[in-house]
């Protein structure tokens, strides 16, 4: 089977790809989605704040999919759903096997990786204690209650306050538990402003920074949880330590973009985010391979998860209609005081375009400004009344006007003013 364009996953960032490259004039396309429907992690995500940027209104997450779903469906754009990719290799042939269709060999003129982000688990922060039921990662919990209509537990303690955490306090509140409290090891929220507001303070749920679960009690299901405050080496004050009594602790402590077939396939990863290494494409360092999206590096906001797809759509449709086979010249990104990475990491200097940049800071900053330099010349800045880590920063660069050469490095950091 032969296709111009192979969008690896059903999400936010494969559907907005697919239906971005259809649009853009690519006919022969293929989705290739795991689970047995369309739409991703948007499924279980039926609070509302989607698509304020894209849509210019307030959506659940099934509704902000459905936008996507429906205009596919309306397209002949093919859709394998319920299918497993087991390997994508450098000439862009992928490896999937499903039930109905057994196992196949896929060609592609062009590969779009959107296989999103996971969850990262107990083991991943060594807790001490036993192993008893009732600890879950938040997602866990919010597809058991969201999709399958169970109920994890009914009292609770939350460790990390990224948004799926603040966002299941509200979720179990509203369905009758007790949410004792959510604990953040940094002294600093991973979250977005609004869900600690909305999920929060609006239901009286303590936020303690600087703390954590130092001990899980419990055989057979969960009795309760041993929390200190932590220093400034994040190590636990032993005199701080608090026992509360839960049958549920709900861990949202970062995610992981899941790339093993990026790996598999020979793409250089960025330490920092986990991800590809890409251009302001969004092609990764095998040619005709591009990648977007939470597997790209983890956003905050659904609107930027499409818009990546998007851009990384464009960048797949010119590579197909162009068939570039030429040596590219790079610039690179560099993240500088202040900021914890920067996607792109490089920018191909033959394509003068404006180039999207996303960047996180590494922590909370006020009346600030980011800088951008080339040589030591200022080719952007811009200042902020506030940013977080838990924020995502997204702004355009004009690289048309700038006179950038191979090697070049521009270089990005925070400035207080």
């Amino acid at each position: 089977m032969k296709y111009d364009l192979v969008v690896v996953g059903g999400g936010p960032a494969g559907l907005a790809a697919a239906l971005k490259a259809h649009q853009e004039g690519l006919e022969d396309i293929l989705i290739i989605e795991r689970d047995t429907v369309l739409g991703g992690i948007l499924n279980q995500c039926i609070h509302n704040g989607f698509g304020v940027h894209k849509f210019k209104e307030e959506l659940t997450g099934p509704e902000y999919s459905q936008k996507y779903i429906d205009k596919i469906l309306n397209t002949n754009i093919q859709v394998q759903t319920d299918t497993m990719v087991l390997h994508v290799t450098k000439e862009k042939e992928l490896h999937v096997i499903s039930a109905s269709q057994g196992y196949q060999v896929i060609y592609a003129k062009a590969v779009v990786l959107a296989m999103g982000c996971r969850e990262r688990t107990r083991g991943a922060i060594n807790i001490p204690g036993t192993r008893p039921a009732g600890v879950f990662t938040a997602g866990t919990a919010q597809r058991f209650i969201n999709l399958e209509g169970y109920m994890p537990g009914k009292n609770v303690v939350i460790l990390g306050s990224g948004d799926i955490g603040l966002i299941m306090a509200r979720r179990m509140t509203l369905e009758g538990a007790k949410v004792n409290c959510v604990l953040e090891l940094m002294p600093y929220s991973n979250g977005l402003t609004r869900n600690i507001v909305q999920c929060l303070d609006d239901y009286n749920i303590p936020l303690k920074l600087s703390h954590s679960v130092v001990k899980i009690h419990g055989k057979n299901r969960l009795e309760g949880v041993t929390i200190a405050q932590v220093d400034k080496q994040l190590k636990p004050i032993s005199e701080t330590e608090i026992y509360i009594p839960c049958d549920t602790l709900l861990l949202s402590i970062g995610l992981i973009p899941e790339n093993e077939l990026t790996r598999e396939c020979g793409i250089e990863l960025d330490i920092r985010t986990k991800g590809a290494t890409v251009d302001q494409n969004r092609e990764t360092s095998i040619t005709g391979i591009f990648s977007c999206g939470n597997v790209l590096h983890v956003h905050d906001l659904v609107d930027y998860v499409s818009e990546e797809g998007e851009i990384a759509a464009i960048g797949a449709v010119n590579y197909i209609k162009s068939n570039k086979k030429s040596k590219k010249e790079f610039a690179y990104t560099v993240p500088m005081e202040g900021i914890s990475y920067i996607v792109p990491q490089k920018i191909n200097i033959g394509d003068q375009d404006k180039t999207n940049i996303y960047l996180r800071v590494n922590k909370v900053y006020e009346q600030c400004v980011i800088s951008g330099y080339i040589n030591n010349s200022k080719i952007y800045t811009k200042k902020y009344t506030k940013l977080t880590p838990g924020e995502m920063v997204s702004f355009n660069i004009d690289k048309g006007k700038l006179s950038l050469s191979e090697q070049d490095q521009i270089k990005f950091k925070i400035e207080e003013e």
